[in-house]
């Protein structure tokens, strides 16, 4: 079927003061868009695509020589057609190890509307980006050393998939990638993946994505062991979220904790905190009882919206000061990690991407903030998910404000699950890395959490002491993919 998108939108990036997965609506940090908003949402370009979908099959670029460069490693990139209006993107990377036996991983981004090359080329992909932005250098601590990892751009919209918008909530995405990994591991090129264990990681906005996905696809599994759906079941065994926003209402007082409390420096002034705690406590109209209004039997989206205007409006953003938000130890603009559009833009045509590389979708954004997804608590489909057996990490960045370790350790604390009692009772224990005190972490069961000292938002991206970039975060990740708790070495 030919499908002809004429004035494709392209989408224009957030503000390069905040290079993150994060957006920046009129000066706040996760702002909503209001009819006023100066938020630019869409910029119609005009041009011409012709685009030959294939519904329920995938479009494929085998071996381009991008990216991963290790000899005799398959990769494969391109699209995998939902619907022939619907195509989402994708890049895989054989294990450099043993692939026929590996398992395999899928790696989202957040946002929500952030592409999942940003953990490709910024954090643990085969090839890490330069800091011109130009070239990429074969990363030594690559998470397809251990695993055959697939990177998908999602919802439709972000990154280098195009279609119709048609997700605002995290269960709308879920469905889709649900559909995409059947058409995945229908191909025969593939199908032997749907064998092998499957680990689904995530970061920041992942802490909505990874447990409804992962409860979803759980729960689409047991549809088709009881007959009432056909489809392909899907061997999760693994579920891990990079400072990710689950909880909002036990995760937000910690944005108030952190930024006078922070193990590096205060990011405000005292009435600016002060400001925020009042925020926070005034009954009925502040930010606690409106995430307690859009969790409750009336919530609403339109409630959800408000609590999440208001509460980044005037808790989240104004306490970032002028720190980079990603990363506490710089000021604004921070240049680190390097940008990657020019880089992905540039190979674009060698690796089948069909339209402009952009990092974050407006549009898919301000999908999901209409609906206000972004306060709706995960928490209960997290808990169903590590009672359910399945091996979970929660991991964070000490210099990681927007997401910050308070606040993931307060929602870790207040999960309801079959280990939650012994966790609590543990105590922490430090994380070693080669020799190196890099962290702290606890196991309970099949759960554990680990902060890494000095790394910010995208975890593998920084380095500490006298490790290599990702060479911390590539420890717990091959210890998790192989069934352990996490321990130091």
């Amino acid at each position: 079927m030919r499908l002809t998108l004429i004035s494709f939108l392209s989408l224009l990036p957030w503000p390069v003061v905040y290079s993150g997965q994060i957006p920046v609506v009129d000066g706040v940090i996760g702002g909503v868009p209001g009819p006023d908003s100066n938020f630019v949402e869409l910029l119609a370009v005009p041009q011409v695509v012709d685009v030959v979908t294939t519904p329920g099959k995938l479009r494929v670029v085998e071996n381009s020589g991008i990216c991963e460069t290790t000899p005799h490693v398959f990769q494969a990139s391109g699209y995998g057609d939902l619907t022939a209006t619907e195509s989402l993107w994708f890049w895989y990377f054989e294990s450099r190890k043993s692939p026929e036996t590996a398992p395999l991983v899928l790696w989202l981004n957040g946002g929500p509307g952030s592409s999942s090359m940003i953990g490709l080329l910024q954090e643990h992909g085969p090839c890490r980006i330069t800091n011109d932005s130009t070239s990429v250098t074969l990363n030594p601590f690559s998470w397809n050393n251990e695993a055959n990892v697939l990177y998908i751009d999602q919802p439709v919209g972000v990154g280098f998939s195009h279609g119709d918008l048609n997700v605002g909530t995290s269960e709308e995405a879920a469905a889709d990638v649900w559909t995409f990994l059947q058409i995945f591991l229908s191909d025969s090129r593939f199908a032997h993946l749907r064998f092998q264990k499957l680990g689904l990681w995530t970061e920041s906005y992942g802490g909505h994505y990874g447990p409804t996905f992962a409860a979803y696809f759980l729960t689409q599994n047991e549809a088709i062991s009881r007959r009432q759906i056909t489809g392909i079941p899907l061997n999760l065994q693994v579920l891990g979220i990079g400072d990710g926003l689950t909880n909002p209402l036990i995760q937000y007082p910690g944005y108030i904790t952190y930024a006078g409390h922070n193990p590096y420096h205060p990011l405000v002034t005292e009435d600016v905190i002060a400001a925020a705690n009042v925020s926070w406590t005034t009954p009925v109209t502040g930010c606690k009882d409106l995430i307690v209004a859009c969790n409750g039997i009336n919530g609403t989206n339109a409630i959800c919206s408000s609590a999440q205007s208001f509460c980044n409006n005037n808790i989240l953003s104004p306490l970032a000061g002028n720190w980079d938000v990603y990363y506490v130890l710089t000021q604004n603009p921070d240049p680190y990690p390097p940008e990657i559009a020019t880089y992905l833009n540039a190979v674009a045509s060698q690796i089948g991407g069909e339209v402009t590389w952009t990092q974050s979708s407006n549009a898919v954004y301000r999908n999901f903030s209409k609906t206000g997804d972004w306060m709706r608590n995960s928490a209960p489909d997290l808990e169903f998910v590590i009672d359910s057996g399945i091996r979970t990490i929660i991991y964070d960045g000490g210099a990681d404000y927007i997401l910050n370790h308070y606040g993931v350790e307060a929602m870790v604390n207040n999960l309801q699950t079959i280990y939650s009692d012994l966790f609590k009772r543990q105590k922490f224990e430090t994380f070693k890395v080669a020799g190196q005190e890099t962290g702290i972490y606890k196991n309970a069961g099949r759960f554990s959490y680990v902060r890494i000292f000095g790394a910010g938002h995208e975890v593998p991206a920084y380095k500490y002491g006298n490790l290599a970039y990702g060479q911390a975060a590539a420890q717990f990740f091959t210890q998790i993919m192989r069934d352990e708790s996490l321990s130091s070495t």
